[in-house]
């Protein structure tokens, strides 16, 4: 079986009813582990070394958070910075993350209207974690599918519930 890690960044966690729950997803499945950012580095000292080792062990990767203005969460971004090393882009036959697969789960407050053409925000969320995605692929990480949560603080608990299923399920065929 695959070996699944959840990079998990939330910043303000405690305050997200819907993460709280869809982070749930992930529990009492043997090859999914989840490392949840803002616990691991408070400080924001991210220990590159073990991470790049970490990585290596696994063979897809699923980056969970919400957007924050627009974009990642500043640990997740710095993350994404320290760890991965640019080596690896010239080495992609050696690279320890050479062929991995990755998995986006993103939950956004506004709502899919929003971030339509004529939304507010005028483009779709996903426009938004373009630097991520870039930053997978050029690294050879492969990213399977990007699964956008809108109106997270607004979910009804059968809504919540649904994403929830998906999630697991997703989780557990990797």
């Amino acid at each position: 079986m695959n070996k699944t890690l959840v990079i998990f960044a939330h910043p303000y966690f405690e305050h997200s009813k819907a993460n709280i729950r869809l982070i749930q997803a992930y529990q009492n499945i043997e090859h999914v582990t989840v490392r949840d950012l803002y616990e691991e580095y408070p400080d924001f000292n991210i220990a590159a070394f073990k991470e790049r080792k970490r990585l290596m062990v696994y063979d897809t990767i699923i980056f969970h958070f919400p957007m924050i203005w627009f974009g990642m969460p500043p640990l997740l971004k710095l993350w994404i910075d320290e760890v991965f090393d640019m080596k690896w882009v010239s080495e992609q036959d050696s690279s320890p993350v050479n062929g991995k697969k990755a998995y986006i789960v993103l939950t956004a407050g506004g709502s899919q209207t929003a971030f339509s053409p004529d939304g507010i925000y005028e483009n779709p969320a996903e426009d938004y974690i373009k630097t991520l995605v870039q930053s997978l692929k050029i690294n050879n990480i492969s990213v399977e599918q990007v699964i956008t949560i809108y109106n997270s603080d607004k979910l009804s608990q059968q809504e919540l519930n649904d994403y929830y299923q998906n999630i697991r399920k997703l989780a557990l065929n990797t």
